[in-house]
């Protein structure tokens, strides 16, 4: 049996932009949907269909309603914007590796920025560092997986492999809420 030595060359390592763009695309829009959801459940408190915990009178949560919803769009303007990247490339293992330690370092990052950038000033900048904990962690744990399993069964599943970066993006957002 003769065993075929493969060199390893910084070509083996790189990392394709468009791939890291998509991460860092899907990253905003799962953190911009769930600020989305959080502005949605404070005009819901302010309003009244459901019980106050974070406000103390309905202008105060119809401000922070407003904050987080124009944050929120803003978040998700980023992507639309700028990266202009839909499509998560799972075919060979060397893009799923680029896609998994994408997706780890993405999160690492972010969830560093947000720990540094967000101190626990009020009531509501906590809610946001823990949305942005639930993504990062979402990110850490859940997407690999995910992407692991789009690699080895996307292949026989053409709708899948067609629609991955939606699949990855429902999945990711499900799984925010999870650690939240």
């Amino acid at each position: 049996m003769q065993y075929e030595v493969s060199k390893l060359s910084k070509e083996s390592f790189s990392l394709n932009k468009s791939l890291v763009l998509s991460v860092v695309g899907l990253y905003c829009f799962v953190l911009g949907t769930s600020l989305l959801g959080f502005s949605v459940y404070l005009f819901l408190e302010s309003s009244g269909f459901v019980n106050q915990e974070f406000i103390s009178w309905s202008g105060q949560g119809l401000f922070w309603s407003l904050i987080t919803f124009f944050i929120s769009l803003f978040v998700l303007f980023v992507p639309v914007e700028f990266f202009n990247e839909y499509f998560i490339e799972n075919r060979s293992f060397k893009n799923l590796l680029t896609n998994i330690i994408s997706v780890i370092f993405v999160s690492l990052f972010f969830l560093v920025v947000f720990q540094l950038l967000l101190r626990n000033q009020n009531i509501f900048i906590n809610e946001y560092l823990a949305i942005a904990r639930a993504v990062s962690f979402s990110g850490f744990i859940a997407i690999p997986l995910i992407l692991f399993l789009l690699h080895n069964f996307g292949k026989n599943l053409h709708l899948v492999s067609k629609y991955s970066y939606s699949v990855i993006l429902i999945i990711w957002i499900a799984s925010t809420q999870i650690f939240l």
